[in-house]
């Protein structure tokens, strides 16, 4: 499905006053930095990383954390881009955060738009989801995850919240390891739907992946005339030995392949370094990707002035 959001009322593109948080930002070259508590390997990743990023055009943010490792790196994570897709797994925290504190099991109504807006990427059910949460709703779980540079889209426009590498991977870990925020079962269904996205939506951070891991993900795209294309993409990768999670942001690409193109080079690099003994032959292969459509090629909302 197309990523472009759904604002309630309002027409599928955005509107001129709406690209405020969005304005071109001063794309200065920052440094891939890698610690690990396996020796090397931080030096490893950090040239891999850089050697994948150096040529592709626009800008690239990531963060990576292995839990079996002790390893963390990070290329401009706080870096802000338009969220597209990706945001809807902050919005299926918030909710999951929600039924929690309501001391309840998500409705059927519930678990019909959340599998939907996570396996299809759905944006009728994100739009119904975050007109039932609120900005307030949002914000309150973003604030609990610790979440402090990620800002909601304004009017509605969920695709345009302000997101960064750093801030999804404190969700990633939210989802893959105890804590207060969100409970086993929360997190549980939360990685659930995350692995069970589309065939043609598993491109992304997932390519190189060893199939010995579980692998769940979230993409997102969106196009508009600032920094065209944008490109998303956040993973986990647990079970048979492996812990860890990759988010992979990206906007100034000429197109959607474009960007795909240079997240699962810069996927397959971490995942040989975090994974090297699996072959070449064990290694996840996405599906070809569905094609996005720019947001002015949506249809508008039925009803929408």
């Amino acid at each position: 499905m197309e990523d472009p959001q759904i604002p309630g009322r309002t027409p599928y593109r955005v509107p001129a006053a709406a690209a405020g948080p969005s304005a071109p930002q001063a794309d200065k070259a920052p440094k891939v930095s890698c610690t690990s508590q396996q020796q090397g390997l931080a030096t490893k990743l950090s040239q891999h990383i850089r050697k994948a990023v150096d040529g592709r055009k626009g800008t690239i943010a990531l963060a990576v954390h292995d839990r079996r490792t002790g390893t963390r790196c990070t290329l401009g994570a706080d870096r802000k881009f338009d969220s597209a897709s990706v945001v809807k797994v902050t919005v299926l925290g918030a909710l999951l955060r929600q039924a929690m504190e309501e001391n309840r099991e998500l409705t059927r109504k519930e678990v019909k738009l959340t599998t939907s807006m996570i396996t299809k990427s759905d944006n009728e059910a994100t739009s119904t989801l975050w007109r039932q949460l609120g900005t307030r709703g949002i914000q309150h779980f973003l604030s609990l995850a610790g979440m402090t540079r990620t800002v909601p889209g304004a009017d509605g426009y969920w695709g345009l919240t302000q997101v960064t590498a750093g801030d999804q991977m404190k969700l990633l870990d939210l989802l893959t390891s105890d804590n207060d925020v969100l409970d086993r079962d929360a997190r549980s269904y939360a990685r659930d739907l995350m692995q069970r996205v589309v065939d043609g939506q598993r491109w992304g951070t997932p390519a190189g992946a060893p199939d010995t891991s579980t692998i769940g993900v979230k993409n997102g795209w969106l196009s508009r005339s600032t920094h065209g294309w944008r490109v998303h993409s956040v993973g986990t990768f647990t079970g048979g030995g492996h812990d860890y999670g990759i988010v992979v942001l990206s906007h100034g690409n000429r197109a959607m392949d474009y960007g795909i193109a240079s997240i699962q080079g810069v996927a397959r690099r971490i995942h040989q370094d975090l994974a090297p003994a699996a072959s070449s032959a064990e290694r996840f292969v996405p599906a070809t990707p569905r094609k996005g459509t720019p947001d002015r090629a949506v249809p508008q909302v039925p009803g929408a002035e």
